[in-house]
């Protein structure tokens, strides 16, 4: 059965999303899959190609690379928070330079990294992203880490705590 809007509309388990995968992995077109799909208005369609996305190896993924600041517009602009988590694991998962360091989405993951309101998977996965970028800087880096050290820890799930532990331990690369 091919892939089409209407088939990733009913994909809701894992092994749906493997599936969608393993047919993407096999044509080899993630790029054109992608961008077929995984930024559709309509969210079941993104959410479930993006989820076949994530089943992808770094090096699959590598093809993104060039739609990389459409990834991110679309986890900035985006008002659901599953088609959000997986644009942004997506865009964890690509490479990121100096180049590619964009103000706008560094200010979006200081802010959903520490909102207690946020989804934990949201959260740590902005925390990381934000650490990548700061990297580049180091008074950015020294502000990530302020920001980090004054969280008020209690809130937040064990999984935001982990990765806030890692980054100001150096334990994360």
């Amino acid at each position: 059965m091919p892939i089409t809007e209407d088939r990733l509309r009913q994909t809701f388990s894992e092994g749906g999303a493997q599936k969608i995968y393993q047919e993407v992995k096999a044509c080899g077109d993630f790029l054109g899959f992608a961008r077929r799909y995984a930024f559709s208005e309509d969210y079941l369609v993104a959410r479930s190609a993006l989820w076949g996305l994530t089943k992808a190896s770094k090096e699959e993924l590598s093809q993104l690379q060039v739609i990389l600041s459409e990834f991110i517009n679309q986890a900035m602009q985006i008002d659901n928070s599953s088609v959000r988590r997986l644009s942004l694991n997506v865009i964890e998962r690509l490479e990121m330079s100096e180049n590619d360091l964009r103000t706008d989405f560094l200010d979006f993951c200081f802010e959903h990294m520490i909102d207690v309101k946020e989804l934990p998977g949201i959260q740590s996965v902005c925390m990381k992203l934000a650490f990548r970028m700061c990297k580049f800087y180091p008074e950015l880096m020294d502000e990530l880490k302020r920001t980090l050290e004054a969280m008020e820890i209690d809130y937040y799930k064990p999984a935001v705590k982990g990765v806030r532990s890692k980054i100001l331990s150096g334990r994360l690369k």
